[in-house]
């Protein structure tokens, strides 16, 4: 059975976290479509306060702490990420941008990614068109076609008469879930085992 790992970036800055609500339904519910198309699923969740003094200290020093290289690597070696991020002054959080900005642009590229956001408003759902999608596509990852918004009356039971938070997130993981199907172009590669010189050298001889 084939394994699907996927990196949930969350940049809420609250706790409880409206964006890491949305995170979890998205990944549960991915979660659910891959094991039904019988993919194992591992999931890492990462919450990008608890890094924000490393991310900082990145830009100074050029250097990445311990625990922010270790979640770079992880992003880099993923299958797919569901990235949201909570809506200031239009656009997505200074901390959401700044750590993208930390990694390898080319390490993203072929990558499957979910988007979603947080707000206090439906005016901000647009920053999911206009802010996150053409930062992805600049960063060449392959996108689901549906992204989701999420404002307060999505964690209440008003009836406004819109397609239910649920529905939307169901959507968007069946869609995301396509793109974790089959060959993944944007699956970092192995390692190539490094032996030790006198295997190498055996090696050598033995051949000749």
């Amino acid at each position: 059975m084939e394994t699907r790992r996927i990196t949930v970036l969350s940049a809420g800055l609250g706790v409880p976290s409206s964006s890491r609500l949305l995170a979890d339904q998205l990944a549960a519910a991915t979660e659910h479509q891959l094991a039904d198309a019988g993919y194992q699923v591992a999931v890492d969740v990462v919450e990008l306060r608890d890094l924000a003094v490393d991310i900082a200290n990145n830009f100074v020093t050029g250097y990445a702490a311990p625990r922010l290289a270790e979640v770079i690597a992880g992003v880099e070696a993923t299958d797919g990420i569901i990235a949201v991020s909570p809506v200031f002054s239009a656009s997505y959080s200074g901390l959401f941008k700044s750590f993208i900005d930390v990694l390898d642009p080319k390490s993203l590229e072929g990558k499957a990614v979910l988007l979603g956001a947080t707000g206090g408003t439906d005016r901000h759902q647009m920053v999911l068109e206009y802010a996150m999608r053409p930062l992805f596509s600049y960063l060449r990852t392959r996108m689901a076609a549906t992204a989701v918004f999420a404002g307060p009356q999505d964690w209440g039971n008003a009836d406004d008469g819109a397609l239910p938070l649920s529905d939307r997130v169901e959507r968007a993981a069946a869609e995301f879930a396509g793109l974790l199907k089959g060959a993944q172009p944007g699956r970092k590669p192995a390692v190539a085992e490094s032996l030790p010189f006198e295997q190498l050298l055996a090696g050598i001889s033995g051949g000749r």
